[in-house]
């Protein structure tokens, strides 16, 4: 087995990817693939965080007449429901997991608190954490870019359902390419939707690398984490 060239990760999974190809919800075939492609990187003695967004249960910004508050706490709350059952997922194979979640919801999972996060990762357990940050306006990027210079993550693997950041929607437009690598400043000045400003200056600030890449393949965070070049690395 190759030795991973990080010790410590911050995996970001967005909510859409859960949904596989529903679109909504989680699907369970989806969610098991990506349960063993995390157990094969605990498995090469890595230490996993993970923040887990909300978008395939709700997406706020979709609707235009709630007030963006309400609409932000309650993305909170999908998460949370997104990050148990990726718990549940993992410790069904075997894992010790920890969900932390930044509002307070005791019968469920911890409160998130740094030194316990870490603590936890030490002891070889994988930490989810849920809620954002806790506050409205913020986005579970920034919520990814935020922990991960908290516990002194090497690096953010921005897991998505696209293989990587393009200088056009792939969706969209056939002839759109794909960008093998990208500075901090070039994201934000050609306005690229891979992260959101505030969190794209929290990793520069931090110097933390992020790399955006596709979980439609097994095996793609183990490459990532091994130090393959696999879509795109911004830093």
């Amino acid at each position: 087995m190759s030795s991973p060239k990080y010790k410590r990760i911050m995996l970001k999974l967005s909510g859409e990817a859960l949904a596989g190809d529903k679109g909504y919800g989680i699907d369970e075939a989806m969610l098991n693939i990506v349960a063993d492609q995390i157990i094969e990187v605990k498995n090469m003695g890595v230490e996993i965080a993970i923040v887990v967004g909300g978008g395939n249960i709700w997406r706020g910004r979709n609707d235009q007449e709630m007030d963006r508050t309400t609409a932000d706490y309650m993305g909170m709350l999908a998460t949370v429901i997104n990050a148990l059952a990726l718990q549940d997922i993992l410790e069904r194979k075997g894992e010790q997991t920890r969900v932390q979640t930044a509002i307070e919801m005791r019968q469920i999972a911890e409160p998130y608190i740094r030194r316990r996060a870490v603590r936890h990762l030490e002891k070889g357990r994988i930490v989810i954490f849920a809620c954002g940050t806790g506050n409205p306006y913020f986005s579970t990027d920034t919520t990814a870019a935020l922990r991960a210079a908290e516990i002194d993550a090497e690096v953010i693997l921005l897991a998505k359902n696209v293989d990587g950041v393009y200088d056009a929607d792939p969706k969209k437009d056939k002839d759109a390419c794909k960008l093998d690598s990208l500075n901090y400043i070039e994201v934000l000045d050609r306005g690229l939707g891979v992260m959101d400003a505030t969190a794209i200056s929290l990793c520069m600030d931090n110097k933390i690398p992020i790399i955006v890449f596709g979980l439609d393949k097994s095996h793609n965070i183990k490459r990532v984490v091994e130090g393959e070049q696999i879509g795109t690395v911004i830093k």
